[in-house]
């Protein structure tokens, strides 16, 4: 990484980004000056209408290069499309939620799906920082039952669902001194129970959202704990102040 920016001259000043549509495009225009080049995002179709023009555009073969987020990964059937490109495969990966290598499976088999679905032969190019991944290397192999295997062992042995019961239980407030002191006295009255763990207090990914700040516990518990009762003893015996709120997600499908 240069020392200073080339613009500015301003040293230290420069991060590190993902590449964004809007750069990808850029670059393809470099290389490729000649082509036309559809962007769908939820930034650049903002409308049915204007989704409509778009699909309209490339049965018509007036597109050469469609440039996506996820949200073409699915449903499109595209019959002169021959090859997909995938950048930053396994950016969906990262961020410890337990359902990453599913998510970011399923949309790498969507996506790739949509090369050569008619008489042309299609080609799939991945680009990714963990070739060695179970993700990547059954995606090679189109090996969908043999992910499935690993993620279901992967899961059994961490009692992980559908093997085990996760809650999340997120502090929010506006001063983030109370939200906490609140947060150290719940996890000093955390229940010691067998076949119960309570990891945290820790900042939420979204540490602060819409003025509040928020942080997480993860309660992991053996399938047959009733989650449901141990978490509300556990906050019967820490009344939460007025000024916080606390919200109980069993079974999370998110961990933001």
């Amino acid at each position: 990484m240069p020392e200073k920016c080339p613009e500015c001259g301003e040293k230290d000043s420069l991060i590190a980004l993902g590449p964004g549509i809007e750069r990808l495009e850029e670059e393809i225009k470099d290389f490729l000056p000649q082509a036309r080049i559809l962007s769908l995002s939820s930034d650049t179709v903002e409308s049915a209408k204007a989704m409509k023009k778009a699909f309209a555009d490339i049965e018509n073969h007036n597109i050469d290069i469609i440039l996506g987020t996820q949200m073409v990964a699915k449903g499109h059937h595209f019959p002169q499309l021959t090859l997909v490109g995938i950048i930053d495969a396994d950016s969906g990966l990262a961020g410890g939620d337990f359902r990453a290598a599913e998510r970011t499976f399923q949309v790498l088999q969507q996506v790739s799906g949509r090369a050569g679905r008619e008489k042309l032969p299609g080609k799939v190019i991945i680009q990714t920082f963990q070739p060695e991944s179970r993700v990547i290397q059954t995606i090679l192999a189109n090996d969908r039952d043999g992910f499935l295997g690993m993620e279901m062992r992967v899961r059994e042995d961490n009692s992980l669902p559908p093997f085990g019961r996760l809650a999340a239980l997120i502090i929010s407030g506006k001063r983030e001194p109370m939200v906490r002191n609140y947060c150290s006295a719940l996890g000093r009255s955390a229940p010691m129970l067998s076949g119960v763990k309570i990891l945290g207090p820790a900042p939420a990914p979204l540490t602060l959202l819409r003025g509040k700040f928020r942080y997480r516990f993860l309660v992991k518990a053996n399938k047959s704990v009733n989650i449901q009762n141990v978490i509300r003893e556990w906050l019967n015996s820490s009344p939460v102040p007025s000024s916080l709120r606390v919200k109980v997600d069993v079974d999370p499908y998110s961990f933001v």
